[in-house]
């Protein structure tokens, strides 16, 4: 009964919105430079989780699924594998996609599914044997030496032909199986780009290389026309080797569209936010922070690019949500460590109104990829996340709809040395403070959490109200420009929840010590409503 009724709850939080059928097609839309994700018609925040990637076959589903319920996400990452639907050239096999489809109706859970063809990780791993063995019909990059590269060109026509027509059978058959729309993202490819070589040397690479820069890019981009070398000077080889792999993406995803138009979004194995680094050291080509105006520009059908985050440091963190988060692209984080100093980070995600966030490997297979992330995913690891989840998940609609709107902050614990174990958030005409490691009177000063574990969501219900939330910190609120003779004032503090309507369900009020030296956020997982005001 919980999955059913969990079903018909969120269903009816689509009163958060207009009321819509039930099988809309999930789109991503932008307004103002703000995202939303609808699914049944209304805005949705994804709690999301990625298995590891060989656990898509059905014998590792048992070990899935009791590590997605504990966590209480709502929306599960999995891989589809050219491999594994076409080991045979055209012969297909959905047997798999359909025993997954069915499991996730009975889990209650959402799914994306990500499409490892041609790249994967940067390389053909999991391209069918009759593809990446093949080297003659499906060629491989060559690199400045005019040796033969681990990754497949971008600019083979027979290896783009062949990808498409899979991922088009995919989504033909997902058409069909799959008419609730179950499946509400799709990963095209994964973490493109490639290691060690700046760019695709081969014959036809040459040609495109020595060519003018295309007019449309030339237009989009805003800049003037020419070679590659004399548009893009030093950058040339980087911006012309994510044009290549780009619009070859762009190409796959446009066919899946044409059969079903699910929003569509590519994952970046990323780049020191920081410093400058040589090409051959990351994944150049794919779309990094340096290319991501050339990938909008080459691939106007991927909806989203989303950033694979796996350095738990706060400053590098935040660069990566500043870089990713825009006014032309939504914030979404796809793969995240799934280690605990992780999950403090899904505040600053869902505060910077990120439509979702996914940490990788949560499953019961056995495999773990620390230092990445944890070096066993326990009962305490998995609660870090599933903590926030159960926090958000009853109003995973009513935020959503706030974050489009424009109306949400958040932050996440600093990291010691750099930080003063505090965060600033501006709400206009009042002013937010998080503090992290402070006793419950705030007479101390705060020395952080013995670990970063440390989160604040803040979202405007209207006129000087808010809801608040978050974990092991303390909010205080004051106003920043206060008119002469002006004073703060807490009027109301009610704890309570959102019902499956998404209306608000008072609990009980907050008064007295636990207002007046400020909001403290335990362990406990709450939910305020604050209302301030004003005396003279």
């Amino acid at each position: 009964m919980k999955a059913i009724s969990r079903g018909l709850a969120y269903a009816l939080l689509a009163s958060a919105a207009p009321v819509i059928a039930a099988a809309d097609m999930p789109r991503l839309v932008t307004d103002h430079g703000r995202h939303a994700l609808l699914v049944d018609g209304a805005p949705f925040l994804m709690l999301g989780a990625q298995v590891n990637n060989s656990s898509a076959w059905p014998a590792a589903l048992p070990k899935i699924w009791p590590t997605i319920d504990r966590l209480d996400a709502n929306t599960l990452e999995v891989p589809i594998a050219w491999e594994q639907i076409e080991p045979r050239e055209g012969q297909f096999d959905f047997s798999f996609l359909d025993q997954l489809l069915a499991e996730a109706k009975a889990h209650d859970v959402r799914l994306v599914l990500l499409w490892f063809g041609t790249w994967k990780n940067t390389a053909p791993g999991y391209a069918p044997s009759w593809v990446k063995l093949d080297n003659k019909r499906f060629p491989r990059m060559i690199d400045d030496k005019g040796q033969a590269a681990y990754a497949l060109s971008p600019f083979a026509q027979t290896t783009l032909d062949a990808d498409r027509a899979a991922f088009v059978r995919l989504m033909t058959h997902l058409k069909g199986a799959d008419p609730d729309h179950r499946v509400i993202m799709m990963q095209v490819e994964n973490e493109t780009g490639t290691y060690g070589v700046p760019r695709d040397h081969s014959p036809a690479a040459e040609r495109a290389f020595e060519a003018p820069v295309p007019a449309e890019i030339v237009r989009r981009l805003g800049v003037h026309g020419g070679s590659w070398a004399s548009v893009f000077g030093a950058d040339a080889d980087e911006q012309f080797h994510a044009w290549a792999i780009a619009r070859y993406v762009d190409a796959v995803a446009a066919a899946g569209k044409a059969v079903m138009p699910l929003p569509m979004y590519v994952n970046a194995a990323l780049a020191d936010p920081f410093k400058t680094q040589d090409p051959k050291s990351y994944a150049a080509g794919g779309p990094t922070h340096q290319v991501l105006a050339m990938w909008k520009a080459a691939a106007p059908h991927i909806d989203a690019i989303g950033p694979d985050i796996y350095k738990s440091d706060f400053a590098i963190y935040m660069k990566y949500l500043d870089l990713y988060g825009r006014p032309d692209n939504a914030l979404f984080v796809p793969e995240t460590g799934n280690a605990t100093a992780y999950a403090r980070h899904f505040f600053a995600v869902v505060g910077r109104g990120g439509i979702g966030f996914s940490p990788f490997g949560m499953d019961q297979t056995g495999y773990f990829n620390f230092p990445l992330g944890a070096a066993k995913l326990d009962a305490e690891t998995i609660e870090a996340f599933a903590a926030n989840y159960r926090l958000f998940r009853p109003m995973q609609r009513v935020w959503a709809k706030l974050a489009y709107q424009g109306h949400v902050w958040g932050v996440s614990e600093p990291t010691a040395p750099e930080a003063e174990h505090r965060q600033v958030m501006a709400l206009g005409r009042w002013r937010a403070t998080a503090t992290f490691g402070q006793g419950q009177f705030g007479i101390d000063p705060p020395t952080g959490n013995p670990t970063p574990s440390g989160g604040v969501a803040i979202a405007e219900l209207g006129p000087d109200e808010y809801l608040v939330t978050g974990y092991h910190a303390r909010v205080t609120f004051d106003l920043p420009a206060p008119k002469a003779g002006e004073h703060m004032i807490i009027d109301r503090v009610e704890e309570g929840h959102f019902d499956t309507q998404g209306q608000w369900v008072f609990e009980r009020v907050w008064n007295g010590d636990q207002t007046d030296y400020g909001l403290n956020f335990t362990s406990v997982p709450q939910l305020l409503k604050v209302k301030l005001a004003t005396y003279r």
